[in-house]
C-alpha cells in the first residue's frame, strides 16, 4: 500500500478543515459527518490503489474545489455571509437546525 501521502494530505486537509469550519457543522449528526470522512478517505485510498496518485490527488483537490464553489453560490442564493454564516438564524433555517435559545 503506496498511498500514505495522499491520505497524509485528505486527512490533513479534513482535520484542518474541521478546526477551522466546524463550527457551521455544529447541527450535522456526529454519524453523518464520520461517514463523509471515511468515504473521502476510502474514495482516495481506492484512486491511488487503482489509478493513480495524479487521480487521487484530483480528487482530493477537486472536491474541496467543488464543495466551496457549491459552499459560494448557497451561501450567495440565500443571503447568508459566505465565511460570518451570518445571520445565524437564517442559516439554521436554511439547515434546519433549530435556534438555540
Amino acid at each position: 500500500m503506496d498511498n500514505y501521502f495522499e491520505l497524509f494530505l485528505a486527512s490533513t486537509l479534513i482535520a484542518v478543515g474541521s478546526i477551522i469550519f466546524g463550527r457551521f457543522e455544529e447541527g450535522v449528526p456526529r454519524w453523518r459527518r464520520l461517514l463523509k470522512l471515511v468515504l473521502f478517505l476510502s474514495v482516495t485510498a481506492l484512486l491511488s490503489q487503482t489509478v493513480s496518485r495524479v487521480a487521487a490527488l484530483l480528487w482530493i483537490f477537486g472536491a474541496g474545489v467543488l464543495g466551496l464553489s457549491f459552499h459560494i453560490w448557497w451561501c450567495k442564493r440565500h443571503g447568508i455571509g459566505i465565511i460570518s454564516a451570518e445571520p445565524r438564524a437564517k442559516y439554521y433555517q436554511l439547515r434546519g437546525w433549530p435556534w438555540p435559545e
